[in-house]
């Protein structure tokens, strides 16, 4: 028999772009380091404009704290979650940390993500997916 996957969390988040912008004006590098690994900021920072990028992240970051029915805190942290994308340009999520071990106690196996954004909005959902138990 096929083994049987289970749908564990899903979440989806929308951003309005100038409030991230507002906040990387404001704040600057503390904004973006509290928020962002690294990768994420170099990533981004690779455009011209790098805001509606920044934007989609922090959307992806939401829904996939929203999809472990934790939000963004104690259980989560920002930089725990982690935005990449792979050699086709699909967006994927790569978690450090507790997030790993929060997805390890919920027997998540694969955390499936989309991205979008426009000038004004950007939007993320996240899907957690289990299971690779035989269905006998």
């Amino acid at each position: 028999m096929a083994p049987l996957v289970e749908i564990l969390g899903t979440g989806i988040d929308l951003v309005e772009n100038a409030r991230i912008a507002a906040s990387i004006e404001k704040f600057g590098d503390r904004f973006l380091r509290r928020i962002f690994t690294e990768d994420e900021i170099a990533y981004c920072a690779a455009y011209p404009n790098p805001v509606p990028h920044y934007a989609a992240r922090f959307a992806a970051k939401e829904a996939v704290s929203k999809a472990f029915g934790t939000g963004i805190g104690k259980a989560l942290g920002w930089k725990e979650i982690e935005v990449w994308r792979n050699g086709a340009g699909a967006p994927f999520v790569r978690l450090h940390a507790g997030g790993l071990e929060l997805a390890n106690q919920r027997g998540v196996t694969q955390i499936h993500v989309s991205l979008t954004h426009t000038d004004a909005y950007a939007a993320a959902n996240a899907l957690l997916v289990g299971g690779g138990r035989n269905s006998s």
